[in-house]
């Protein structure tokens, strides 16, 4: 087969590690890709939103199957306009996909469906959404409607937090249309888990659990980032737990079902464990980041014959196994990441680092430079990922990893998956 995989993060590094494996490939590309997966991969210079020039490059070369890693396609409807092409791809379609790409739409269908989430009240009037803020206090969650490259929550602890984020996203339009509607939700406490399913349309198989760590320093300090190491399995995930998630997963696609809408591609839950039991903060609709590079090195099982069957249906008759082994990802940063970050760093140490036992390190933000230099080339550079026995043996050995490396003004978090070993 001859395969297109479209993004040019960690995730994509890991998908296209994970496809390459297949016996099934006799070529693979990504557009447009990194420094890291051309080895993997021909890299194709075609940005990720150009779907036009990407449908055409796939007409042109042939291409069996398209693997849509980021989100800004997939809401822009890259799925439906391949597949009006005759082109297979692997992913929702528009409609399905705005479960991430609104967030109102999403609330609207949690909350009609009775999917456990929290209270919740959107506004598209800056005025009414500060009465009430009067009325219901702090803390509060805002969050504007739209894609905001990850940025478009805000956890307001205070009143005037609130005030703020209200008048920067609807007034100051700081995050551009996709402040036009905001929601003012109720703050749920609790440990946050990360939940991929894949799902063919009417059946659904989740995948292997992982925990993300969103803030910048150790100890959940800073701010938040699109994430800076990850883990594989969580202790979190008991028998009970399961079952809930389980449900939630059921409630949903019935309630997509009875919107007229059919999902076919990975639907990720982003849940928080209350003393209610699990509530669905988000949903994306594709591979998380860095989940995804926790989770593929597990998977025990061809990635392309799965994709297959979501698109297809079938999803439920293949066996989905699973390394007893755990995984750890530890994200090294640009310096001032998540804010303006530092580009073209010179980064030494890869060769060393790949050359540990059961470590991959999938590159997020690189590039090569006119020397044939392997350079920074945005904020989340690299994805250390190790596996090992228990969650304890996977960090060391990511860790050890992370020392073999260095470029300037690298950040990373020290205390990736301590949550899990403490347990």
């Amino acid at each position: 087969m001859r395969i297109l995989i479209i993004g040019s993060g960690g995730r994509e590094h890991a998908l296209a590690w994970k496809i390459a494996q297949s016996p099934r490939v006799t070529k693979l590309f990504c557009a447009p890709g990194n420094a890291g997966i051309a080895a993997l991969a021909e890299c194709v210079p075609i940005p990720a939103m150009e779907i036009d020039p990407l449908a055409a490059f796939a007409r042109a070369q042939k291409i069996d199957l398209t693997v849509v890693g980021p989100e800004g396609p997939l809401c822009a409807g890259i799925v439906d306009i391949f597949q009006g092409q005759g082109l297979r791809v692997f992913g929702p379609n528009k409609r399905a996909a705005q479960l991430e790409g609104s967030k109102v739409f999403s609330k609207k269908v949690l909350l009609k469906h009775r999917v456990p989430t929290a209270a919740a009240a959107i506004f598209n009037d800056a005025n009414d959404a500060r009465a009430h803020l009067r009325k219901v206090g702090a803390p509060v969650v805002v969050k504007a409607d739209g894609l905001a490259a990850g940025k478009g929550v805000i956890v307001a602890s205070t009143a005037a937090e609130a005030e703020q984020a209200i008048t920067e996203i609807m007034e100051r339009k700081i995050f551009g249309a996709a402040g036009a509607q905001i929601i003012l939700e109720e703050c749920l406490h609790g440990e946050e888990l990360s939940v991929m399913a894949l799902v063919d349309g009417q059946s659904f198989r989740i995948l292997a659990s992982a925990q993300d760590h969103k803030r910048a320093l150790d100890g959940d300090r800073g701010p938040n980032t699109g994430g800076m190491g990850a883990y594989s399995p969580t202790p979190l995930l008991d028998g009970q737990l399961t079952g809930q998630v389980d449900g939630i997963f059921q409630q949903t696609l019935a309630g997509l079902q009875a919107e007229g809408i059919e999902y076919h591609g990975v639907l990720y839950a982003g849940l928080m464990i209350t003393e209610r039991g699990p509530q669905v903060l988000e949903f994306n609709c594709r591979f998380g980041d860095p989940e995804t590079q926790v989770v593929l090195p597990r998977m025990n099982f061809d990635l392309v014959d799965v994709a297959e069957a979501t698109i297809d249906g079938g999803l439920d008759r293949l066996p989905l196994a699973w390394k007893d082994e755990a995984a750890v990802c530890v994200v090294l940063a640009a310096g001032g990441y998540p804010g303006p970050h530092e580009r073209d760093q010179p980064i030494a140490g890869l060769k060393d680092a790949a050359k540990l036992d059961k470590v991959c390190v999938f590159h997020g933000g690189t590039r090569r430079n006119a020397t044939g230099q392997i350079v920074t080339d945005g904020g989340r550079v690299l994805g250390v990922t190790a596996l090992g026995g228990s969650i304890e043996s996977a960090a060391r050995r990511a860790y050890e990893a992370v020392q073999r490396i260095h470029f300037d003004g690298m950040q990373f978090r020290h205390d990736i998956a301590a949550r899990a070993i403490r347990t």
